[in-house]
């Protein structure tokens, strides 16, 4: 087996948690610095996993497998390949720049980076698991955390938001279980193993049950419309970093499942509900986009701007083609990155102004040059700038959806339209329009603030560049599945 580099990238968030335990209250220079110090060795490890793996083998890399309940079939196994790589790649980054837009942080310190360090061990788990069971329970630890931190630090209606959260994804999460009970019970052998449920052939019937469930399930994390709704509301209330978190990964959980999941095992079940998926997406990204538009809390617009985005993804899976699946895998990493980079900045603003309200600001830019470029820079990805990777993710879906749904592919496409209408109307009204002076005592980023800025802005822009870094590699995973 090796080096077991895949756990000590899932468990280093983990440990560092149990750390926190033992250092006393108070000392939040030490909580910060072991919080930085696991999150860092997550980064390293998962950026070597990342020039490690070989797309041209392709197939699980960098593998663990530990029996674990064999009368079951339950192991603790690990793996990566190209649709993981990115995913982990992705989480480690969020991971690193949401700790750094909490360095400020006052209150129950040690609680707070203990329950966000856990949270994101889950994540790490989803992205790797090569065991059903594990998968799924690395999902409940990943949402679970979710709901106490928006409770206690969260901002405006916090309770509510948490709740609805809680209420959507945990029922969500039963609507999965049904299906994985379900294959379970249907695979002969009694297995978890992913790699052998994959390779069954399911009847007709049951493909279309099992896929049903896998999109109501986890579709609810993605989100898909009308199941949305505890999107915005969880965005708003969050602290900055956990909406980081929640838009950069816990968001792309779902999308994940119903890959690996949903089209993996069961090919015919996706092409019997791709054309409803499709139609989904669509009102997603138009839709949306126009609540989007029309909303006055800076934070709610990055929200819902989210979930649009998140119909792109929908699209490329309903086109069940390796050009617009590969392109709905750039869009999850591309997006993660971009909604990351908004939520930091809006926090920033916020932090300092005290308001999100768009009507408050004012001119910005004359005193906060470096956080209206970076605004700017996430505004353009957003409305998929060439140049930025939101664009070649866009460009994949579009040219491979436009072959399977050309309609829908066209109307959805108008809302990058809207898109550019909000985020230039956004940015003109905070950063360049009347300068408010009650506003004059904002200062710009610098030192810490600027180090996820900085960091995002140049994921966004290098493989906007040079696309194929990671291209490659994200199709060497999808190709295989597709080939079932």
């Amino acid at each position: 087996m090796g080096f077991p580099i895949l756990s000590m990238i899932l468990l280093a968030p983990v440990i560092g948690a149990i750390l926190l335990l033992f250092i006393p209250q108070g000392k939040d220079r030490a909580i910060k610095a072991t919080a930085l110090g696991f999150s860092t060795i997550s980064l390293i490890l998962s950026f070597i996993v990342y020039i490690g793996y070989d797309p041209k083998a392709a197939g699980l890399q960098f593998t663990e497998n530990i029996l674990w309940v064999k009368s079951f079939g339950i192991s603790y196994s690990l793996g990566v390949d190209g649709l993981s790589v990115p995913m982990v790649l992705l989480t480690a980054v969020i991971l690193f720049c949401a700790v750094l837009v909490s360095w400020k942080l006052e209150f129950r310190v040690k609680e707070f980076f203990f329950y966000m360090m856990v949270l994101i061990g889950g994540v790490f788990g989803v992205f790797m698991a090569r065991d059903l069971f594990f998968l799924y329970l690395f999902l409940e630890i990943a949402l679970i955390p979710k709901f106490i931190l928006i409770t206690i630090w969260g901002s405006k209606n916090k309770e509510y938001a948490a709740l609805k959260y809680t209420l959507y994804l945990l029922s969500g999460s039963a609507v999965a279980l049904i299906g994985i009970i379900a294959i379970y019970l249907y695979a002969p052998g009694n297995t978890f193993d992913i790699a052998q449920l994959a390779a069954i052939k399911y009847d007709a019937a049951f493909q279309k049950f099992a896929f049903f469930t896998m999109l109501l399930g986890f579709g609810i994390l993605v989100p898909i419309w009308p199941l949305h709704r505890w999107t915005p509301d969880g965005h708003s209330a969050a602290p900055t970093s956990i909406s980081m978190i929640l838009a950069g990964v816990i968001m792309k959980l779902g999308g994940y499942a119903l890959i690996r999941i949903g089209i993996g095992f069961f090919p015919e079940g996706a092409a019997f509900w791709a054309p409803l998926i499709a139609v989904l997406a669509t009102i997603n990204a138009v839709y949306i986009a126009f609540v989007a538009m029309v909303q006055k809390d800076i934070k709610y617009v990055v929200a819902n701007s989210s979930v649009s985005h998140m119909g792109f993804v929908l699209l490329g899976l309903a086109s069940l083609n390796a050009v617009s699946i590969d392109g709905a895998v750039s869009q999850m990493f591309a997006h993660g990155i971009m909604a990351a980079l908004f939520f930091a900045i809006v926090g920033n603003i916020y932090d300092k102004a005290h308001t999100r309200e768009i009507d408050d600001f004012g001119g910005l830019a004359h005193q906060t040059p470096r956080i209206a470029a970076a605004f700017l820079i996430a505004g353009l990805a957003s409305l998929g700038l060439p140049g930025t990777f939101n664009f070649v993710a866009e460009f994949a879906i579009f040219s491979g959806s436009i072959q399977a749904f050309p309609v829908f592919s066209i109307i959805s496409i108008s809302a990058i339209i809207i898109t550019a209408i909000y985020v230039l109307w956004v940015v003109q009204r905070i950063f360049f329009g009347p300068r408010k002076p009650d506003l004059d005592h904002v200062k710009d980023a610098r030192g810490v603030e600027m180090v996820p800025i900085v960091l995002l802005c140049g994921i966004l822009l290098v493989y906007g560049f040079f696309p194929r870094l990671i291209t490659d590699i994200i199709d060497s995973g999808v190709v295989p599945i597709l080939l079932k």
